[in-house]
């Protein structure tokens, strides 16, 4: 990302972004922006938005990929998750961003990695509404969901074939949805896994 030094208002950031040719995020009056994501990031997306589509279709929930802003107002940021649906009849007031979420999802990625699992995720634990938090391994067929519970805390569980040969499937509990790891990977060309060390040439 490459940020601006000037401090913007989120009014002045709305405007800005609505007449901008590229996306940008706002995190607390700064404005940084964003660079293009890769065919696997993409896809891995573009499928989790068709299973939940295809699921939520006339239940009022609204799934949105990567145009769409989500608003934390604590933090006085907006991001562009890669995925997020809301069930809240209150975003329909707000038509470029969401401030009630109910799930959201990130794709993985070496250059984001370390912030979606960090500090995004901390401004995203600010948002109420928000029930799961889900973060796309584009290395190998990897789902971890991050899920608040009554205590407030957030607990993670992972889908994975490598950790469960004999489980393929994954569930989204926020959104009643359970679907296999196949279809969210279809067509993902995953990069080859390295080679093992052979520790008998040491």
């Amino acid at each position: 990302m490459i940020t601006s030094p000037q401090q913007f208002s989120p009014d002045e950031y709305l405007q800005m972004e609505a007449e901008s040719p590229t996306k940008h995020e706002y995190i607390n009056g700064e404005i940084y922006s964003m660079a293009g994501a890769t065919d696997i990031h993409i896809t891995l997306a573009l499928n989790l938005a068709i299973l939940l589509r295809n699921h939520l279709r006339g239940s009022g929930c609204q799934v949105y990929i990567s145009d769409m802003k989500a608003r934390i107002e604590a933090r006085n940021c907006f991001y562009y998750p890669d995925l997020l649906v809301t069930c809240d009849p209150r975003d329909q007031q707000t038509p470029t961003y969401k401030r009630f979420p109910r799930l959201i999802a990130e794709v993985l990625s070496d250059s984001t990695e370390a912030f979606d699992r960090g500090d995004k995720f901390a401004d995203y634990q600010t948002l109420d509404s928000l029930q799961e938090y889900i973060l796309l391994n584009s290395r190998h067929q990897r789902l971890e969901a991050f899920r608040r519970n009554e205590a407030g805390l957030w607990v993670l569980q992972s889908y994975s074939p490598s950790q469960n040969p004999d489980s393929s499937s994954f569930e989204l509990p926020s959104l009643q949805l359970k679907a296999n790891l196949q279809d969210l990977y279809a067509d993902v060309n995953l990069p080859a896994a390295p080679p093992p060390v052979d520790d008998s040439r040491r």
